[in-house]
């Protein structure tokens, strides 16, 4: 059987910069943009090691803010080198995405 895993990881590391290109979030709320957009079954485990890894290369970063529910939360923002590498992703994956189709005979 098929295993999707390391095919969602690189796919749902373009995602989660793109929802931060557009505002600075938690974690939890990543997860929940991602089931709305049709990655079914996403677990937060999935997220923060994509998370803490995007951050060691300095793609985002983070902040602890005040939240009304409970504990302090972790916020994620693109950093300058982030929105460069969101660039850079979109562009490979038009390629990508054209390359397969043309393959698979999704598109003509």
């Amino acid at each position: 059987m098929y295993d999707k895993s390391q095919l969602m990881r690189g796919t749902l590391e373009g995602c989660i910069l793109k929802f931060l290109s557009e505002e600075t979030t938690y974690g939890y709320e990543l997860v929940e943009r991602l089931e709305q957009n049709g990655f079914r079954d996403m677990k937060e485990g999935t997220i923060y090691p994509l998370l803490v890894r995007l951050e060691k290369k300095g793609i985002i970063s983070s902040e602890f803010r005040p939240s009304p529910l409970g504990p302090n939360r972790k916020y994620y923002s693109l950093t300058r080198e982030g929105f460069a590498y969101l660039q850079e992703f979109t562009e490979n994956w038009k390629q990508v995405e054209m390359s397969v189709n043309k393959i698979l005979r999704l598109e003509e």
